[in-house]
């Protein structure tokens, strides 16, 4: 496990950084979030195609970039410390994963859109009471004639009112399987929810007699789901710490700026101690994920642990960074002209998706074989 600097680290991460200094700052950030569709599709396509992002990962022979989810992890990285709203999550991992994972090849042609960037796609998972489990799917699967139709509610739906491809995980039989549906199609209705990181829109999806095609699967797929919950955790860990970051940047120059009682702020001890507690809880954030990165490409079997251990940690200090950031600017970190609290706002609800840090420090025990002693 090599973590020193990676030349192509390096200029994957050079390349996104100049393309967010121009067309990811904060006025860009702002009026993204105010559209329907919750990001800048000009934007998005660049990103997905000057630069290739949304192919990143994916192999070569379903019309991706190659490289690893190593790489991938750098790009979040960045979106995250920028707070770009992007469909990047939902359709490069949960959608794009779900069906590569699952080996069927008769999703190709949506993989391939997918990795253009002209197609978006979204994983439809999530129960009413902010589950992500495919055992407690409230979506059932039936047959009706040699048809296949969806009925149900799935409910924090990444960018599930834009997406045109969803992935959805649905009862057939009594066990969880992956159906493909279209973002038009007949009997599926997409409504926005109000939450409390307006960077990231999500949806409530109801099916009533929707047409679906199955993903055959090679293998079970409540162990595909479970792999790709597992690289969605990791992939927003690496989100989180780019915004950790960040926040330790903005908190770090005001309190280098921001003159009280004649001397910079930052010279008393506890803003001192604030910054260097966030530091040394960000320092060990990164070098998680960029373990869990590596393990998704190199020890596959180590991935359970990791993806648990850096979503629990990871959530923590991104809360943690962010609530500290809005401590040190005094206040004016909690007005809405300030992306202090957009940042606080995304750290609070990103510690909550794909499960809270306790429901993954439970998983953590049991994939650990602690069980109920811890």
């Amino acid at each position: 496990m090599d973590f020193s600097t990676n030349p192509d680290h390096a200029s994957i991460r050079d390349s996104v950084r100049t393309f967010l200094d121009k067309s990811g700052t904060e006025q860009d950030v702002r009026r993204a979030m105010d559209t329907p569709a919750g990001f800048d599709r000009t934007a998005w396509q660049a990103l997905a195609q000057q630069l290739g992002v949304a192919a990143i990962g994916i192999p070569e022979d379903l019309g991706g970039a190659g490289f690893g989810f190593a790489e991938l992890a750098v790009v979040l990285e960045e979106v995250g410390a920028a707070l770009l709203p992007s469909p990047l999550l939902a359709s490069r991992v949960l959608a794009a994963e779900a069906l590569i994972r699952s080996g069927d090849p008769g999703v190709r042609r949506e993989v391939e859109a997918l990795a253009s960037g002209g197609s978006l796609g979204t994983l439809a998972l999530s129960a009413a009471g902010g589950a992500w489990s495919p055992e407690v799917t409230q979506v059932e699967a039936s047959h009706d004639g040699e048809e296949l139709r969806l009925t149900g509610e799935a409910c924090f739906v990444l960018d599930g009112a834009v997406a045109d491809t969803i992935v959805v995980v649905a009862l057939l039989d009594g066990r969880p399987e992956l159906f493909v549906v279209g973002g038009g199609a007949t009997g599926l209705v997409a409504d926005p929810l109000d939450t409390v990181d307006l960077t990231r829109h999500q949806a409530r999806l109801t099916f009533t007699g929707t047409p679906a095609r199955k993903v055959t699967c090679t293998r079970p797929a409540a162990a595909v789901i479970g792999e790709v919950l597992d690289l969605a955790a990791i992939a927003l860990a690496a989100e989180q710490v780019g915004g950790a970051q960040r926040c330790l940047d903005m908190s770090v120059e005001h309190a280098k700026t921001r003159i009280q009682f004649g001397r910079p702020v930052g010279s008393f001890q506890a803003i001192k101690h604030k910054c260097a507690n966030v530091l040394l809880e960000l320092d060990a954030a990164r070098s998680a994920v960029r373990a869990a990165a590596w393990s998704v490409d190199h020890a596959p079997e180590e991935v359970p642990v990791l993806a648990a251990m850096v979503k629990a940690h990871c959530s923590e200090t991104y809360e943690l960074a962010a609530r500290e950031c809005i401590q040190i600017h005094g206040g004016m970190g909690f007005t809405w002209e300030f992306a202090a609290q957009l940042y606080f706002k995304r750290a609070h609800s990103s510690s909550l998706l794909f499960g809270s840090p306790r429901h993954h420090r439970e998983a953590l025990a049991d994939r650990l074989g602690l069980g109920a002693a811890v």
